[in-house]
């Protein structure tokens, strides 16, 4: 479909947040990553998010499932379209629900739907194969983490944390040639990010998040909910390994007689908690800890990560990238690798037993 040269390519991606969709332009060739295009966002009205809420558990053919879809491809067409000059576009859609093992895994979006909308080839459906292949289906930026770490010029293992509603991290080392050789990359769901404390916050206060870590800074930690996050069984399986975004849905049950307060601290200290364990399981310690999404604008969760884990924690902006879009980039990346035939996934980043080449594409 794209025999060679720097392709512009539009990605997105909509968060297991809820929040909204991010679309953002790169230029590569699915291998090197030359340079980076304009960016947009659209957030998720609150009658649109509740239409997503109510479908999230569900399966194709379930009710509310096809509501959820027309209102992410719906968001995803009115936020492309105000990007012009792509070539391609990668979609990720909506994840709805997510067993690799059972019954798969679904993201809400049609890339047929969105490829007549815009007029571009676009694709999409990213996770299926590796899951298809035994593979976890996640996390799938890792492949993009590579690229940036080569980009930025590093040589020593970094690590690379994103904290959306769910954390994952990706271990890297940048001094492999391609990322599916063996040892370039290790990748996995970290445990729970922002998605529980956003939803105290909407639950209890009607707020979207606790900005600025404001009323986790006013709490205490119950290090008894930490010990009982650590001793479940995820914790003790090795990488990779992956996560839905209500796996830990009884992190609610444990913080429901704190007050508000102590209940976002100590959820905040789950996520740190939960990163200092994916460290462990790393083949080398990182000389760096990269990160992304937005838990990195929390400057609590931030501290608390940096004094569990002995590393500093900074933004990728340390590195010239922009934090906010490195999802949406990566399945712009992951696009052009999917057109070129380039695997998407490997042994190290969802335990697929060899590389993998997922999506699907769809012409206008």
């Amino acid at each position: 479909m794209i025999d060679g040269g720097t392709v512009r390519v539009l990605g997105t991606m909509s968060g297991t947040s809820l929040d909204g969709v991010d679309a953002a332009l790169i230029e590569t060739d699915g291998e090197t990553l030359f340079g980076f295009g304009p960016s947009a966002y659209r957030a998720y009205a609150p009658e649109e998010r509740a239409v997503l809420a109510a479908a999230l558990g569900r399966w194709p053919g379930d009710p509310g499932v096809a509501e959820a879809a027309g209102v992410v491809e719906a968001a995803h067409a009115e936020v492309m379209a105000r990007i012009a000059g792509a070539d391609l576009a990668g979609v990720h859609g909506q994840t709805l629900a997510h067993d690799p093992g059972g019954r798969g895994t679904h993201q809400a979006s049609d890339g047929a739907v969105l490829a007549r909308a815009l007029g571009l080839p676009v694709v999409w459906d990213f996770r299926s194969a590796d899951v298809a292949a035994g593979g976890q289906g996640a996390p799938l930026a890792p492949f993009y983490h590579f690229a940036c770490a080569r980009r930025a010029g590093l040589t020593e293992p970094v690590a690379f944390l994103n904290l959306g509603g769910v954390g994952n991290l990706t271990w890297v080392d940048p001094g492999r040639a391609r990322p599916e050789d063996e040892g370039a990359l290790l990748a996995f769901d970290t445990g729970p990010a922002n998605a529980p404390i956003d939803d105290l916050m909407r639950a209890r206060l009607g707020q979207s998040c606790d900005r600025d870590g404001a009323l986790a800074a006013a709490g205490r930690v119950d290090e008894a909910v930490l010990a009982w996050l650590l001793e479940q069984p995820y914790f003790r399986a090795p990488p990779p390994k992956s996560l839905d975004r209500n796996a830990f849905a009884g992190l609610s049950d444990r913080v429901a007689g704190l007050n508000d307060a102590d209940a976002a601290a100590t959820l905040v200290a789950v996520v740190a908690a939960s990163v200092a364990a994916g460290l462990e399981a790393c083949p080398v310690r990182p000389t760096r800890l990269l990160v992304t999404g937005g838990g990195r604008r929390n400057p609590v969760l931030m501290r608390m990560i940096a004094e569990r884990t002995g590393l500093a924690a900074e933004p990728v902006e340390a590195l010239g990238l922009d934090g906010d879009m490195l999802e949406a980039q990566a399945f712009a990346y992951l696009a052009v690798r999917v057109a070129r035939g380039l695997p998407t996934s490997c042994p190290g980043t969802t335990g697929v037993d060899r590389p993998v080449l997922g999506g699907r594409i769809s012409t206008p």
